[in-house]
């Protein structure tokens, strides 16, 4: 059974900085894509960071988030940092397969960033 786990959320302060963790059981980090979206209160999920075969940003957070992704300890991270109010959002981990049909999500974890 694959399992996707985030870790690391929580209030800060803008300008501040986080680290979110994802952690996988179950799977082959080698064999997908993975990714973090971010759905805000009333918006759609939208994407934040991928790491495939290339790495793509949202422009809204290019050049201060960075993803990564350490396959043999099956764990993503998304470091964040000059987070703004606007970061605001419950933050998911996604693993796509590169060439099945299958995809797996986490089940959150909140971004708050507030003074």
């Amino acid at each position: 059974q694959a399992q996707l786990v985030e870790s690391g959320g929580g209030l800060v302060q803008p300008g501040g900085s986080l680290r979110l963790s994802c952690a996988a059981s179950g799977l082959s980090l080698s064999f997908y894509a993975m990714a973090w979206y971010r759905q805000a209160p009333g918006m759609q999920r939208e994407l934040v960071a991928r790491s495939g075969f290339s790495t793509t940003y949202a422009d809204s957070v290019k050049g201060r988030f960075t993803i990564s992704r350490d396959n043999a300890k099956k764990t993503v991270y998304l470091q964040m940092s000059s987070l703004k109010p606007a970061d605001t959002a419950v933050y998911y981990c996604n693993a796509d397969h590169y060439s099945l049909a299958l995809q797996y999500w986490g089940q959150g974890t909140q971004v708050t960033v507030s003074s």
